[in-house]
C-alpha cells in the first residue's frame, strides 16, 4: 500500500549484509572445492592413465627384448616349438634360458607357449607339457600377432602354478615365423610395485592440486575481506555523504537538527544544552553585487574557520543559505559565548576581494540560547535562537546577542504557532511535505465529522495532521527527493522521521495525542509497521486516522518517483489494505464518505478546477 516515502521491502540492509556475505563466502568455498574435487580426480584419473601406458609400454618394450634375447641366444628353431619332435637336450636349454630371464628384474614367470596352450618351455621345468588355463589376451594375441598386456589378479594371469603375489602384469609375446605364430612368449611380472608408482603419482598430483586450491582460498580469502572492508568504506562515506552539506563540508540543515534533538534526547532537562546560531551579515547583498560564487567563497572561509576553532565537544552544521548552527551540551556550553567572540575577532583579519572591488570584510551575528532555560523542545528553542539572532542583526549586525530570559510557557495555539512555522522551513527543503502535511490535516478534519468526535480531539487531529511529518526536516535532500525506489538503508533512514518527529514535539505541553499521531502513523492493522511494530487496537486511534489520510494523500499526489492515481483507484487500494494495513472500519467510514459527501475534500483542491466529482447520494 503507498505512502508517503518509497516503499523498499526487506530488512535493513546493513543487517542483511552481515549474514549474507558470510553465506556468500562459504558457497564460493564450496564453489571451489567441488571444482578442485573435479579437476583433482580428472588430473589424477587422466595422470594415471598416461602413467599406467607408459609403464606399461616400457616394461612391454623391455620384456620384448629380453625374448629376442633369448630367441637369439638359444638359437630358437621351429623343431623347437614342436611338443613331437623337441628333445629332452634343446628342452633343458630352453628352460634354463627363461629360469636365467626370471632371475633378472621383477619377473615371477616366464613360459614359452604352444599356440594350443601347451607349456614347451618354462623357468618352472616341472611345468613343461602342461596346457595353461586359456585367456582371452592369448587368444588376442595369436589372432592378431601381436603384444597383449594387462594388468590382472593371481587367479586370471593364466599361470600354471602360484607366482607370490596378488596383482600380475601379464604379457604375451608373440613368436612368428614365415607369417605365422609358432609360440607365444608369457611373462609374469609382479605389478605391485607398478600399482604403488601410480598411486604416488596420482597423490603428488592430488596434493599439487589441492596446494593450488588452498592459495586459491587464501587469496580468495584477502580480495573478499579487501572488497569488504571497500564495500564498507564506501557506505559509510554514502551515507556520511548524505549528511553532509556539499559545499562547506559541514553537516547540512537535516543533520544538525536531528543531532540538536538527539542531543536534547540525551541530557535531559537536567544536563542542560546550548545552541549558537551565525549568521553571514550582508550576504544577501554579496551575492547580488559578486555573484554567487563570491558568497560560496564567503561560506567556505567561514566554515573552515568555525572548524578550526570549533573545540572536540561542539558540533556545527549548515542551518540555512548564509547561517551555521553550532550544538553544545554539558561543560562545553559556557565556552558558546567566547567561541563566538573568537570566530568574529578572527574574521577581522578575514578580506574578501572580487574584480576590482575593495578589500571587504566578513562580519557574523550570532544568536545563542540554552536548553531547556529558553525552550524545553527542539523547535521552540529554535525559534528562541531565530529571534535572539533578529536582535543582534537589528543592531547593525557583527555582534552576539545571547537570549538570558525564559520565555513564558507558549499556550496551545502559539504552540502550533512555533510548530508551524516549522512545517514552513520544511517546505523550503521540499514542498510536497509541507502540501502533504496540509492535505492529509484536510483528510483526517473530514473524517473527524464522519465520526463525531468532540471539538479536542478534532483540534489535536488537525494538529497532527500539520505536523506528522516534521521529522523529515532530518532526512537528507537526495533521499526526500530521489526519483527511484529506496534502497534498504535509504529506507530505513526516511523510517527514522517518525522518532525525530516524536522528539521535536515530545516536550511541548499538552501534546500526548499530537505526539501518538507523529509516532504512530506509519503503523500497520497487521503489526508490520514502524517503528514500534503495534497492530489493531494497540495502534492509538489518531495514528489510525492519519494513517488514512496519509496513504490517500500519498497516492493522489505526483511525486517523483510515481504520478499520482486517480481519486477511484486511490479509493479502491485503501478498501484493499482495509484489515491488513488500515482499520477497516474507519477505511470504510472514510471511503464511504468521499464518495457520497456532498462536498468532500479532494485532491487538487487548491487547483483550478477539479478532477473528480464524488457520486452525489446525499442531500
Amino acid at each position: 500500500m503507498p505512502s508517503d516515502a518509497h516503499q523498499a521491502s526487506g530488512p535493513v540492509r546493513g543487517r542483511r549484509d552481515r549474514s549474507v556475505r558470510p553465506v556468500l563466502l562459504i558457497l564460493v568455498y564450496a564453489l571451489l572445492l567441488v571444482i578442485v574435487g573435479v579437476t583433482a580426480s580428472g588430473q589424477a584419473a587422466l595422470v594415471s592413465a598416461d602413467s599406467q601406458a607408459t609403464i606399461l609400454n616400457s616394461a612391454v618394450n623391455a620384456d620384448a627384448a629380453l625374448v629376442r634375447s633369448y630367441v637369439s641366444l638359444a638359437g630358437l628353431a621351429p623343431d623347437d616349438l614342436s611338443p613331437e619332435r623337441q628333445d629332452l637336450g634343446r628342452a633343458a636349454v630352453l628352460n634354463k634360458g627363461l629360469a636365467v630371464m626370471v632371475d633378472k628384474g621383477q619377473i615371477l614367470g616366464a613360459a614359452l607357449l604352444a599356440p594350443n596352450g601347451v607349456i614347451l618351455a618354462s623357468s618352472d621345468a616341472s611345468s613343461v607339457g602342461r596346457r595353461v588355463p586359456g585367456t582371452d589376451g592369448l587368444t588376442k594375441t595369436i589372432e592378431t600377432q601381436k603384444v597383449d598386456a594387462s594388468i590382472v589378479p593371481e587367479d586370471a594371469a593364466g599361470a600354471p602354478a602360484s607366482l607370490g603375489s596378488t596383482t600380475i602384469l601379464r604379457e604375451y609375446l608373440p613368436i612368428i615365423l614365415d607369417g605365422q605364430v609358432l609360440a607365444v612368449a608369457v611373462i609374469w611380472r609382479d605389478a605391485v610395485p607398478i600399482l604403488a608408482q601410480l598411486d604416488a603419482g596420482r597423490l603428488h598430483v592430488a596434493l599439487i592440486t589441492l596446494s593450488a586450491a588452498l592459495a586459491c582460498a587464501i587469496l580468495l580469502y584477502f580480495i573478499f575481506r579487501s572488497a569488504q572492508q571497500r564495500l564498507t568504506r564506501q557506505t559509510v562515506q554514502l551515507l556520511e555523504a548524505a549528511r553532509r552539506d556539499p559545499l562547506t563540508g559541514s553537516l547540512n540543515h537535516g543533520a544538525i537538527v536531528e543531532t540538536l534533538a538527539m542531543t536534547i534526547a540525551k541530557t535531559g532537562k537536567t544536563g542542560g544544552v546550548g545552541i549558537a546560531l551565525l549568521d553571514i551579515d550582508n550576504f544577501g547583498l554579496l551575492n547580488d553585487s559578486y555573484g554567487h560564487p563570491a558568497g560560496d567563497w564567503a561560506l567556505t572561509e567561514v566554515s573552515h574557520l568555525l572548524r578550526t576553532l570549533l573545540p572536540s565537544g561542539m558540533t556545527c552544521g549548515r542551518y540555512g543559505p548564509d547561517e551555521f548552527l553550532v550544538v553544545a551540551a554539558g561543560d562545553d556550553v559556557t565556552s558558546l559565548e567566547p567561541l563566538a567572540e573568537k570566530l568574529r575577532s578572527s574574521l577581522g583579519d578575514l578580506a574578501l576581494t572580487f574584480d576590482a572591488s575593495e578589500r571587504l570584510p566578513v562580519t557574523l551575528s550570532v544568536g545563542i540560547s540554552f536548553y531547556p532555560t529558553n525552550g524545553e523542545s527542539v523547535t521552540t528553542l529554535l525559534s528562541v535562537v531565530a529571534m535572539t539572532l533578529d536582535e543582534a542583526k537589528a543592531s547593525g549586525g557583527d555582534a552576539i546577542r545571547v537570549a538570558d530570559a525564559r520565555p513564558p510557557a507558549p499556550s496551545y495555539a502559539k504552540t502550533f504557532d512555533v510548530l508551524q512555522g516549522l512545517i514552513i522551513a520544511v517546505d523550503t527543503k521540499d514542498r510536497y511535505t509541507r502540501r502533504h502535511s496540509e492535505d492529509v490535516a484536510r483528510y483526517a478534519d473530514f473524517l473527524a465529522d464522519l465520526l463525531g468526535l468532540d471539538r479536542e480531539t478534532r483540534h489535536a487531529l488537525h494538529s497532527a495532521g500539520l505536523l506528522h511529518d516534521v521529522g523529515k526536516i532530518g532526512v537528507p535532500d537526495v533521499i526526500l527527493r530521489k526519483p527511484a525506489k529506496l534502497t534498504d538503508e535509504e529506507y530505513g533512514i526516511v523510517q527514522q522521521h517518525v522518532a525525530l518527529g516524536d522528539m521535536i514535539v515530545r516536550d511541548l505541553p499538552n501534546i500526548d495525542l499530537i505526539r501518538a499521531g507523529v509516532r504512530h502513523h506509519h503503523e500497520r492493522w497487521d503489526g508490520r509497521g514502524y517503528l514500534d511494530r503495534l497492530a489493531g487496537e494497540e495502534i492509538p486511534f489518531i495514528a489510525r486516522i492519519l494513517a488514512i489520510g496519509d496513504a490517500f494523500s500519498a497516492m493522489t499526489t505526483t511525486r517523483p518517483y510515481r504520478k499520482a492515481l486517480s481519486v477511484d483507484e486511490a479509493l479502491t487500494r485503501l478498501e484493499d489494505a482495509a484489515g491488513t494495513q488500515l482499520d477497516e472500519n474507519l477505511t470504510t467510514v472514510f471511503v464511504n464518505g468521499i464518495r457520497t459527501a456532498a462536498d468532500p475534500p479532494l485532491p487538487g483542491m487548491h487547483a483550478e478546477g477539479r478532477i473528480w466529482t464524488p457520486d452525489r447520494r446525499v442531500a
